[in-house]
């Protein structure tokens, strides 16, 4: 098989991968009453707090492109759900911030986590190259990915940086 060729099979399997896992998230979100920005505002959450960032409903807005009613509307939603928090910034009472409730994390580990574990399991077999290679491939894609029209070409910028690792109720 020529270059060309590997290289669309790697890019085709990663598709079915994503196609696959959007549609788990999909069945998740319908068995919990949830939307699927919903979930996708869960995650978004969930990786802030790994970063140590803090979440406003104006960033998580932003980051799912959702306007002031729509965030609002989420929020109230996952909030009645049990999934998410308010409370004030302890440093600028002005600032609420959101957080992902435990319940949630548990509810995400008994739906994903057989998923996230036989992933981690599969990396533990691999040395670190093999590890570094996979990282820099899916940082490098992601960062294609982001870019909008007009950036500059795939490959051609910046990587983003380390992929995270699963956060544990």
């Amino acid at each position: 098989m020529s270059d060309q060729g590997r290289e669309m099979e790697i890019v085709h399997l990663l598709r079915r991968v994503t196609v696959e896992f959007g549609l788990r998230q999909a069945e998740f979100a319908t068995r919990n009453g949830m939307h699927p920005t919903d979930v996708r505002a869960l995650i978004c959450l969930l990786d802030a707090g790994r970063n140590g960032t803090d979440v406003t409903a104006g960033r998580l807005g932003a980051e799912l492109g959702l306007n002031s009613a729509g965030t609002t509307s989420l929020i109230d939603r996952l909030e009645r759900l049990g999934h998410l928090t308010r409370s004030r910034d302890a440093r600028d009472r002005r600032r609420v911030l959101l957080r992902v409730t435990p319940q949630a994390v548990e509810l995400g580990w008994a739906a994903f986590g057989p998923a996230i574990g036989s992933a981690v399991e599969l990396l533990r077999g691999f040395d670190d190259a093999e590890v570094a290679a996979v990282r820099r491939f899916l940082d490098g894609f992601h960062t294609a990915l982001s870019r909008g029209p007009g950036d500059a070409a795939p490959g051609k910028g910046p990587a983003l940086g380390p992929v995270g690792t699963p956060p544990r109720p």
